[in-house]
């Protein structure tokens, strides 16, 4: 039997209808997210500039890490210690991390010379938590990581539809199909800028869409149960599923609403290969060693920031490098004993290969070359769907939403319903929403004029 070009891929009014619907719900967040995405690529500069005069102090005469935790302890009532950040300088601050009894995170800055406090600040607050926030859960949480990764699933349908309509098809020249024609005035500058701009960024969306599933609330929690159903895929998640609160993320574990009862449930700490229950402590006893620790951090040269950790009658030293296969985790005995010593290289395969992409999706793989590159990306998006937003106004008739007419005798394709398919069965939301048009599209048709 002879299968027609034409039942093998979509015709062409087809990939329009769905390209534009497709790009009419997700290009407002596009650009959303390339002006976010662009924000948070900087956020080593824009922390080291908002920090400056705390890293700017007389240089530490005296150094006691422990009286630095009682000190900022007094300054949060009924706090619970949670973690000790390395100091990057010996002009620097001391930063220390408590819970409330709320819950929430609290930062404290602390003069490393007189031991008083400089500055506090809840963790979520803070410049570059917003912007984290924002970015992947538009400051709405579990709720908002959802809306995003839908508008993830359905931009990679605008990127595939995108890419079917821009293959040239008897064109000649290169003119239109791999730079734009910026000397055209009217409309094919407009469509050059919208396709060939698009096709470019669209290679690195990809990778920046794909990269950030591992992080949303669906598709995180969906990779953790096949994990948990078929394997270890992954031995040790440091990163976040959903809206984590900050507390739990500095601590590796769940910190409770109040640090007197020990937490439930579990976490798996950072280069650990055990879950560490969330316990509580007297800040006495937390603190009593952490002078002799942090001498012993101080001498492993992990990469900034590090952090300082209790874990069960040890200490966990990790670095949280946004460079992610740059992060090493030490465990430490109270007497400053090097116990244990796990790298990015002893993660499990799915954890490395997540690391490299987050660690690329913020800019951080291979340093500024990573961000400029980043931030090219996230131009050529902004470019395209502002293009793209042009043509749509020049085009649409007034008071209509000018989309494409719909044709009775449209082809779906076999290629183009297997692509749906395999879509719709790798991305969960994308999955529903497919089933949704489909069931919605057969019981309109029967109330359809014939």
């Amino acid at each position: 039997m002879t299968i027609h070009i034409a039942t093998l891929w979509p015709d062409r009014r087809t990939l329009w209808r769905w390209h534009f619907f497709a790009g009419l719900f997700c290009l407002p967040f596009v650009a959303f997210l390339s002006l976010t995405g662009a924000v948070y690529l900087f956020k080593p500069q824009i922390d080291d500039w908002i920090d400056w005069r705390y890293d700017h102090l007389p240089t530490v005469q005296s150094p006691s890490p422990k009286r630095d935790v009682q000190a900022a302890l007094s300054a949060v009532p009924q706090g619970a210690f949670l973690a000790y950040e390395l100091p990057r300088t010996s002009q620097s601050a001391a930063r220390i991390l408590l819970s409330r009894p709320d819950g929430e995170a609290v930062r404290v800055y602390v003069n490393r010379n007189t031991h008083t406090v400089l500055k506090t600040v809840l963790e979520e607050s803070r410049f570059e938590r917003l912007v984290f926030r924002l970015h992947g859960q538009l400051l709405l949480g579990n709720v908002g990581s959802v809306i995003m990764e839908m508008i993830a699933s359905w931009t990679i349908v605008l990127i595939v539809t995108g890419l079917l309509l821009w293959w040239p098809r008897g064109q000649k020249g290169l003119a239109g199909v791999v730079y734009p024609r910026l000397g055209t005035k009217g409309r094919t500058r407009w469509r050059d800028l919208h396709a060939v701009t698009g096709v470019w960024a669209s290679v690195f969306l990809v990778l920046f869409l794909v990269s950030g599933l591992p992080w949303s609330f669906v598709w995180g929690h969906a990779l953790q149960s096949v994990e948990n159903t078929f394997g270890r895929l992954t031995s040790v998640k440091d990163w976040e599923i959903g809206a984590v609160p900050a507390a739990t993320v500095i601590a590796g574990h769940p910190v409770g609403q109040s640090q007197k009862q020990p937490a439930t449930g579990s976490m798996d700490m950072p280069g650990m290969d055990m879950p560490i229950v969330s316990t509580s402590f007297p800040a006495e006893d937390l603190v009593s060693s952490l002078d002799t620790v942090v001498q012993t951090a101080s001498t492993l040269s992990l990469p900034a920031p590090v952090i300082i950790t209790p874990s069960g009658s040890m200490w966990t030293v990790r670095s949280d490098t946004q460079n992610r296969p740059l992060r090493e985790s030490v465990t430490v005995t109270p007497d400053g004993h090097v116990l244990a010593h796990t790298t990015f290289a002893q993660k499990g395969l799915m954890d490395r290969i997540i690391g490299y992409g987050v660690a690329a999706h913020e800019g951080q793989l291979f340093g500024g070359i990573n961000q400029v590159i980043n931030l090219l990306v996230a131009t050529g998006l902004l470019a395209m769907s502002s293009a793209a937003t042009v043509l749509w106004l020049k085009r649409k008739p007034a008071e209509s939403l000018g989309a494409p007419p719909a044709m009775h005798s449209q082809q779906y394709g076999i290629i183009g319903i297997a692509i749906l398919v395999t879509l719709g069965l790798l991305l969960p939301e994308l999955g529903a929403a497919l089933l949704i048009l489909t069931l919605a599209n057969r019981i309109f048709a029967k109330f359809r004029p014939t």
